[in-house]
C-alpha cells in the first residue's frame, strides 16, 4: 500500500557528508510520521531520526548536531542530511513510515560506509 524508495548512500569518508532520500509513493494518506533507522550487523536496528506531518523531529543522541532531518512539502519524502560521518554511522540506512514510529512500512535500506 506504501513503497519507500531510499536513495543517497554510498562511501564517504570520516568527516564527510551524505544525503539520504526516501520516497514514498501509493496510499500515503496514511503516514503521519517518517523517519531513519539503521542497522549494523550484529547490531540491534536503532531510530536515528524521525520527523512528523506536523514537522516535529528528533533525534538519537549519537547524531544530534551532525544530522538534519527534513521533508519535503508534500509530506511524501524525508532527507537525512549526514554531516561529520564517523566510521561508527556506518549501517544499512532503513527508511520507515507509518502512523507511529517503528511504522509498519520499511524499504529495502541503503548501506552507508563512513570509511578512509
Amino acid at each position: 500500500q506504501v513503497q519507500l524508495v531510499e536513495s543517497g548512500g554510498g562511501l564517504v569518508q570520516p568527516g564527510g557528508s551524505l544525503r539520504l532520500s526516501c520516497a514514498a509513493s501509493g496510499s500515503i494518506f496514511s503516514i503521519n510520521v517518517m523517519g531513519w533507522y539503521r542497522q549494523a550487523p550484529g547490531k540491534q536496528r536503532e531510530r536515528v531520526a524521525g520527523i512528523t506531518r506536523g514537522g516535529s523531529a528528533n533525534y538519537v543522541d549519537s547524531v544530534k548536531g551532525r544530522f538534519t532531518i527534513s521533508r519535503d512539502n508534500a509530506k511524501s519524502t524525508v532527507y537525512l542530511q549526514m554531516n561529520s560521518l564517523r566510521p561508527e554511522d556506518t549501517a544499512v540506512y532503513y527508511c520507515n513510515a507509518g502512523a507511529t514510529t517503528w511504522g509498519r512500512y520499511w524499504g529495502k535500506g541503503t548501506q552507508v560506509t563512513v570509511s578512509s
